[in-house]
């Protein structure tokens, strides 16, 4: 399975409009040092879930969650990444399924220092 966060339905802040919804894809419009961070949630699954934060097709960090006794969990992680002009960022769904889709999930970044 090859999923993206393609299920995000809303985009709170998009300055630059460098993250396209469609295809739920961050392109650095510079080069730069770049904060990520994501939150997703599972709801009433009792398996274990991997998401990753890929960089140009390759995962860079990844968050777990996989406790068989609760309805909800959380898996989260962040990084600070060294990006060049139109390198490419999107999470992904390496393991498991999520029940109910994405909408309780977040995806963030910023430029935090220009190159």
């Amino acid at each position: 399975r090859d999923w993206i966060f393609s299920l995000f339905i809303q985009v709170l802040v998009n300055i630059g409009n460098h993250f396209d919804l469609a295809s739920s894809i961050f392109v650095a419009p510079r080069k730069g040092i770049y904060s990520f961070s994501f939150h997703v949630v599972k709801v009433y699954n009792r398996q274990t879930i991997q998401v990753s934060l890929m960089q140009n097709g390759y995962p860079v960090i990844s968050a777990f969650a996989g406790d068989q006794d609760v309805t909800r969990e959380a898996a989260s992680n962040g990084v600070l990444l060294l990006m060049e002009r139109e390198d490419k960022v999107h999470l992904k769904l390496e393991r498991g399924n999520l029940m109910g889709g994405w909408k309780y999930s977040t995806f963030s970044g910023f430029l935090v220092f220009p190159l």
